[in-house]
């Protein structure tokens, strides 16, 4: 058994149809909203991300093909259900964590969000009026 088999499981979600799931033995980080173009077109408005370290991840997939990733940049993939279409995950190139989509985690997630990131790019359809802290960059290691 590996160290993160040995962890309590700490969520566990996946893709509208079922094909990819994941569970996650180990802490999530809260959630942050990006409203960055890439991400409003990849999720069909803003994103919204929590993450956990990839040793605490683990992809089920459920046949053949069923996870496909999508490259966006040299540094950026992501992850998505080739059968619904689900995005599920952010992964950047060198980092220990892998970004993994807000709703696709089974409730109840103990999750709050914490953070609207890139907000000056956000659309102009709408309006942010909560009373989370808003950054005008994305991240400083850049990933979401």
């Amino acid at each position: 058994m590996t160290e993160s088999e040995n962890n309590p499981v700490r969520a566990t979600g996946g893709c509208l149809c079922g094909s990819v799931r994941y569970v996650v033995r180990g802490p999530l980080r809260d959630v942050w909203a990006c409203h960055c173009p890439w991400c409003r077109r990849l999720h069909s408005h803003y994103a919204a991300y929590s993450a956990c370290e990839t040793a605490n991840l683990e992809i089920i997939h459920r046949g053949p093909g069923k996870l496909r990733w999508y490259r966006s940049s040299p540094a950026v993939r992501h992850g998505f259900c080739s059968k619904c279409g689900t995005q599920i995950f952010w992964d950047g190139r060198g980092k220990n964590h892998m970004s993994i989509a807000a709703s696709t985690i089974n409730e109840p997630t103990g999750l709050r969000l914490t953070k609207h990131l890139c907000v000056q790019l956000k659309g102009d359809y709408y309006e942010i009026t909560d009373d989370v802290p808003q950054e005008n960059s994305s991240p400083p290691d850049g990933g979401i």
